[in-house]
């Protein structure tokens, strides 16, 4: 697959746990920026966080390894500012039903490009702002996302936009690499009915790389106007 003009990517392999690698096309670095057309700039995305969609996180890892041995029970899934979809990838290729979701312009053909390059067949995406209306977005039984929480504003907006689209009965999975935001958000998502759980991640990356982090596990099992 051709790369439009105007950054550079590299190629590399990321490891999931208990599944098989993933080949991943990804930003070259974080010095990477194009939006000729304005496309980022009118989703909200400034040129310094225009090449986070494009790099592999280590919390995005953590939620692909959480996601190779969770049962998936049939349920709809969204990934939520799913950048590079690892864990998208992980349950498409496990045969799930899940919908990969961000506001980033290019998110959907680096999706493609990382689907043909696993040997994957097409899997649904759409376009996910958190503070506008996502006419496309349904509602889903088990809402995905990693490293979500890392501006003041996020917490109310992604707690919104997760009400708007949970199931009336819904769980929520968060990799929260301990950003200063969790316990907002945490707030946010108890005005719309979510109990939380914490679980404290602290095994290290495959490559032996450190890990700090939780995950903040939200149900909701009772009927709430969102």
């Amino acid at each position: 697959m051709t790369v439009p003009p105007g950054y550079a990517v590299k190629h590399e392999r990321v490891v999931v746990a208990g599944g098989a690698d993933l080949e991943i096309r990804s930003l070259l670095d974080r010095e990477q920026f194009s939006d000729p057309l304005g496309e980022a700039e009118a989703a909200g995305i400034g040129a310094a966080s225009w090449p986070l969609f494009g790099l592999v996180w280590p919390s995005a890892q953590k939620l692909a390894d959480l996601m190779q041995v969770r049962e998936l029970n049939g349920r709809r899934i969204l990934e939520i500012g799913c950048g590079l979809g690892l864990a998208s990838l992980v349950i498409h290729r496990r045969l799930g039903d899940v919908t990969a979701s961000d506001r980033h312009p290019l998110t959907e053909a680096f999706l493609r490009a990382n689907l043909a390059l696993n040997r994957l067949p097409p899997m649904v995406y759409r376009t996910g702002h958190w503070e506008r209306n996502n006419p496309l977005l349904d509602r889903f039984d088990l809402i995905i996302g990693s490293d979500v929480l890392y501006e003041r504003d996020q917490p109310e907006q992604l707690a919104g936009f997760i009400a708007r689209h949970a199931a009336p009965v819904a769980e929520v999975l968060i990799i929260d690499p301990d950003r200063g935001n969790r316990n907002a958000f945490k707030r946010h998502m108890a005005g719309h009915g979510f109990d939380c759980a914490e679980t404290r991640l602290d095994t290290p990356l495959d490559d032996g790389t450190p890990y700090r982090g939780r995950l903040l596990h939200f149900q909701r099992a009772l009927a709430v106007q969102a």
